[in-house]
């Protein structure tokens, strides 16, 4: 099993790599869980409480993705669209608290590629995306959380749609 974390800011076309690299290598797409949060509960509001319920989502994601995510492949590659580190720089950057746990299952179950998305393409509308016009900050700031894991990545930029392995 391979995982590969697609993160990035608002609107920088996560989700289209997502599925694109999904398709592209017959892997599995594993949809970004904050948005269908807040869709299945027909509203734009959220509490730190319901962070950390995705965050608990987001770890079961990580360590299981075979039982929420089935496959038939013997040597799936997952493709996360976002995974823990948005939610821990979320949680940082709005609540100033993020759960120890995090940290830790970030360094103990690291994906094996991350693909960090630049915010050089425009933005599009989307009543769920906040700090659009911060969208250089959390890009460097999540550099720099895969950075200290010390794990390999790509910054990812242009036309997200032609990105090959």
């Amino acid at each position: 099993m391979k995982r590969i974390g697609i993160i990035g800011p608002e609107s920088c076309g996560k989700t289209t790599l997502a599925e694109h690299l999904a398709k592209k290598y017959q892997g599995v797409f594993i949809p970004e869980y904050a948005r269908i949060y807040l869709e299945e509960r027909q509203t734009t509001l959220y509490s730190l409480e319901d962070v950390l319920a995705i965050a608990e989502r987001q770890k079961e994601e990580l360590l299981h993705p075979e039982k929420l995510f089935p496959t038939q492949s013997r040597d799936p590659i997952y493709f996360y669209d976002t995974e823990l580190i948005i939610t821990k720089v979320w949680l940082l950057h709005k609540y100033h608290f993020c759960p120890e746990w995090i940290d830790e299952l970030l360094r103990s179950c690291p994906m094996d590629l991350y693909l960090i998305c630049s915010p050089d393409i425009p933005c599009a509308y989307d009543p769920l995306r906040e700090n659009l016009d911060k969208r250089s900050f959390f890009f460097d700031w999540y550099v720099k959380e895969v950075e200290n894991l010390a794990v390999p990545y790509r910054i990812i930029t242009g036309n997200r749609g032609d990105f090959m392995l």
